[in-house]
């Protein structure tokens, strides 16, 4: 094992445990608050709890394998093992984008005016969370399924011939398999749905400035303090949409640069699995600086606290 292997281990690995661990005390908290205190959730809470959950999984299949690569523990991916994490991370990675999708959508419409075009969008959005998850979990589990043929297992750690290499496993390139014209349909998608993205961040932040203009000699306390709520709410998700297009269009440049080269970078594929898990790992931890959701939180857990020394005490 070479010290640059080490050094991407143990870099990888502290991704791997920050990302989790926000990632998993989010989701935690956010069940908390669906099953002991439902009186608190709002209807964005559950778009939250879904996106933390794909957060998760996606480093789970993509970064576990990379560390498992880097400290050179040769356990044996089969065709099996090999199509399962594959398919696995790109459907985690196609639900992540459309979570982000519909947490940038809904909250532009939650923003809006009662009066601008869009307020129709904003009794309908709230019921309809449920079957848009669900729709988007049943479309990616669909999706990616041709690609599983793309994928065979390896043996070793040498590439042969014109591959592109993943973690114990290996993929033809894509312009030699029927599977161009998906991978074509997939870069669209994700074209759109980023063009959707920013179109939707834009359309807030116009909202935020006019906002701005009008409320700034308004001195109700009840009112600016509804503004200020909505107001942190908008820069996390503004902040979370901004961030994942940056690794994502990252990624993808770093990608593309890779399938081009002659011989295969160990540097390069360090940085492409630091992009690709990036977004995830940020992710928890841009949330947690909205201080009221903190707060939020710290009152919950008090709660809990004092009803369980309670149950003691009268126990």
């Amino acid at each position: 094992m070479f010290p640059k292997d080490l050094i991407s281990g143990f870099f990888l690995l502290s991704e791997l445990f920050i990302g989790l661990m926000g990632n998993l005390l989010l989701f935690i908290l956010y069940m908390y608050t669906f099953l002991i205190q439902p009186h608190q959730k709002k209807p964005i809470d559950m778009i939250f709890t879904h996106l933390m959950l794909v957060n998760v999984l996606s480093i789970m299949f993509k970064l576990i394998p990379d560390v498992m690569r880097s400290f050179a523990v040769r356990l044996l991916f089969h065709d099996v093992a090999c199509k399962a994490v594959l398919y696995a991370y790109s459907v985690t990675r196609g639900l992540s984008l459309c979570t982000i999708l519909l947490l940038s959508v809904f909250q532009a419409t939650t923003v809006s005016s009662n009066h601008s075009k869009w307020a129709w969008l904003k009794s309908k959005l709230e019921s309809c969370i449920f079957p848009l998850l669900l729709v988007i979990w049943i479309i990616n589990t669909f999706l990616y399924l041709p690609m599983v043929e793309n994928v065979k297992g390896k043996i070793n750690f040498t590439v042969v011939g014109s591959k592109s290499s993943q973690i114990y496993c290996r993929s033809n390139q894509v312009r030699h398999h029927t599977t161009m014209s998906l991978v074509t349909a997939l870069i669209i998608r994700d074209i759109l749905f980023v063009f959707l993205m920013m179109w939707s961040s834009l359309y807030m932040v116009s909202l935020l400035f006019r906002h701005n203009r009008r409320t700034r000699h308004v001195h109700s306390f009840s009112v600016s303090l509804h503004a200020s709520s909505e107001k942190r709410a908008t820069h996390s998700i503004l902040l979370l949409v901004g961030f994942f297009v940056f690794f994502y269009c990252s990624n993808t440049f770093v990608t593309f640069y890779s399938l081009h080269r002659p011989k295969s970078s160990p540097v390069l594929d360090l940085i492409s699995g630091v992009l690709s898990s990036g977004y995830p790992t940020v992710c928890p931890y841009v949330l947690l600086n909205n201080r009221k959701l903190i707060s939020k939180f710290i009152s919950s857990f008090s709660d809990f606290k004092c009803a369980f020394c309670a149950r003691g005490c009268h126990g």
